[in-house]
């Protein structure tokens, strides 16, 4: 080994063994017991990182079976599990899917006696989170449902009722169904009570050996192989430059600062600006079709037409312009990077990198989150909320984002309401009501009141399940999916609703997406489409289409064109009162 060598095992043993893809050697150094299997090299790579970028299958089997984290991620925010997909090797990624299972259902396994542990030591209580989910996209208004979970705490007893399961393929999975976790020091029972079907299935979850693990879980193969053939896709919220603001009213010179009333409570209104949700999609693992297809997505046209303010980068690595040689498609070097480039931390590497080129497209759209704080609630976020929405964000991508911003440094104050984005389309406003059952009453629920705050006794019948249902077993392990699975699940789903809304040309017909507006689910206001960009987008050449016998929805827009076609006058006297009306509005907003 030469001095440059020597040097670079000297401060990334694992990291050397794994360039060079000498894998016996690497098992060796696992075995020593001071070697730091995480330590991350100076381009933010751990060991199983960079063994996965660099597609070496062998090493990355060494390093997972001695447990190097599959979940830990590289500088640019993608996931060992993301990368081996990236890679287009089927064998890679269903090893490294495996093990992120096993390691998901370990963390799940240890967690879960912590949380409950912090919920012992604070009070008990009962509360309703109602989950509101809108967007300002029509043709994806059908994936915008509502539901109310309802929390009961008792001890180190929870209980959870929800009709909103989680997101399956192309569909919101919905039934009625009770989650109740009971605690104990080394271990945690769940119980999934299905109140539609009548029956009870009990988990004992807790620490099994890796054999048995390794036996029990795992991807399917038709699920790595849809992996293989879709875009991978991030979405999360950059809180760097968040900035909150108290919300004024008022007109003019008369401003203060603004209070609403939200379930009885006065709340202080807070917006958080320089929200920035970024979403990033790779495509460099798909065929050139399949790329067309996300191109058609990225761009959607849809997007300015309704008004929405991004900004959007496609971007190829390497760059043409710094790699002279030819690059192939599968290349794990396509720049030649040397060792000693890679490892010095001096050497920046501008736009090169190592791993198969990438094709990247980035989005970040600029929102606002709105809080609804109130100074005297009888919940405390941190000892009693806040464990409820990390027990829940085990399982659901929902949660799992208000976890995410939540977990800022937010105004003073209890979060009666949140509005917040969880995707480029999909917000999300989230209520708190009913506190301890004082608005209605609810089963197996007492009121009391002590002195200077309310409080309520739970029964302990809640924690069991109704007599005459039917016990479908126990086992172990089960629901090894997680957030993530149902990010990318949803995702693709609102990828495919924007697709449907385009033609071959791009151009999206915008009574298509008011005529998808009617299948937003019953109950459910559809999002409002702002009547100016109607006017503006209208065209001459919508009179002439015929609209569809059963449409009567589409039928009556269509009358309302050809009558306003027919009366320009008066259309530019309803466009100047409109806008007259949106300054006054804006002004008592303010």
């Amino acid at each position: 080994m030469e001095a440059v060598g020597h040097d670079i095992f000297d401060r990334f043993p694992l990291h050397w063994l794994v360039w060079n893809d000498e894998h016996a050697k690497l098992e060796a150094e696992l075995q020593k017991i001071d070697v730091d299997r995480e330590r991350r090299d100076p381009r933010g790579r751990t060991p199983l990182m960079l063994a996965v970028t660099l597609g070496r299958t062998e090493a990355a089997r060494v390093l997972l079976r001695h447990n190097c984290n599959v979940n830990a991620d590289n500088g640019g925010g993608w996931s060992v599990s993301q990368e081996a997909v990236a890679t287009g090797d089927p064998e890679l990624a269903e090893l490294v899917l495996r093990e992120r299972d096993v390691q998901r259902y370990s963390s799940r396994a240890t967690a879960l006696p912590a949380l409950l542990q912090r919920l012992t030591e604070a009070p008990d209580f009962y509360v309703e989170m109602k989950w509101e989910f809108a967007s300002w996209v029509p043709l994806v208004s059908r994936l915008c449902p509502h539901d109310t979970y309802k929390v009961y705490k008792l001890g180190s007893r929870v209980r959870i009722d929800t009709t909103l399961l989680g997101f399956d393929d192309t569909n919101w999975q919905r039934g009625n169904k009770s989650y109740i976790f009971k605690g104990q020091s080394d271990r945690v029972v769940v119980t999934e009570v299905d109140h539609e079907e009548r029956v009870v299935f009990s988990e004992e979850v807790q620490l099994a050996s890796d054999e048995v693990l390794a036996s029990a879980v795992g991807p399917d193969p038709a699920a790595v192989a849809a992996r293989l053939t879709s875009p991978i896709v991030t979405t999360y919220i950059d809180t760097e430059k968040i900035n909150f603001e108290r919300n004024k009213s008022g007109i003019w010179g008369w401003r203060s600062d603004r209070l609403e009333e939200v379930n009885g409570r006065e709340c202080k209104v807070f917006s958080a600006s320089n929200v920035e949700l970024v979403t990033k999609t790779r495509t460099e693992h798909l065929t050139e079709q399949d790329r067309e297809q996300t191109r058609a997505f990225v761009k959607n046209p849809l997007h300015s037409i309704l008004g929405v303010a991004e900004v959007e980068e496609c971007r190829t690595t390497p760059s043409p312009d710094v790699v002279t040689p030819e690059v192939s498609e599968s290349s794990t070097n396509p720049c030649h990077i040397a060792a000693e480039e890679y490892f010095d931390p001096a050497c920046d590497l501008g736009e090169r990198d190592i791993g198969r080129p990438r094709h990247t497209a980035t989005k970040t759209q600029r929102l606002k989150a709105t809080l609804w704080l109130c100074e005297e609630y009888p919940l405390s976020l941190q000892e009693q909320v806040m464990p409820i929405v990390d027990l829940m964000s085990i399982h659901s991508t929902h949660f799992a984002k208000l976890k995410e911003f939540i977990q800022m440094q937010l105004p003073s104050g209890f979060p009666v309401k949140i509005e917040i984005p969880l995707f480029h389309v999909l917000t999300a406003r989230i209520t708190f009501g009913n506190i301890f059952a004082v608005d209605e009453p609810v089963q197996h629920v007492s009121v009391i009141e002590e002195p200077g705050r309310p409080a309520c006794v739970v029964d302990e019948a809640v924690f069991e399940p109704p007599a005459g249902y039917r016990s479908v077993g126990s086992g172990v392990m089960r629901h090894f999916g997680g957030p993530d699975e149902e990010d990318e699940l949803l995702q693709m789903a609102i990828q495919q609703s924007l697709l449907d809304s385009g033609t071959e040309n791009e151009r999206v017909d915008i009574w298509e997406a008011l005529r998808a507006e009617s299948c937003t689910p019953r109950g459910h206001a559809a999002p409002d489409l702002d009547e100016q960009m109607l006017q503006r987008y209208r065209s001459p050449s919508l009179s002439r289409l015929t609209p569809e016998p059963e449409d009567a929805d589409m039928a009556a827009a269509l009358e309302l064109s050809r009558r306003e076609d027919a009366a320009a006058d008066r259309q530019r006297r309803e466009e100047e009162e409109m806008v007259r009306r949106a300054i006054e509005l804006s002004l008592l907003e303010q």
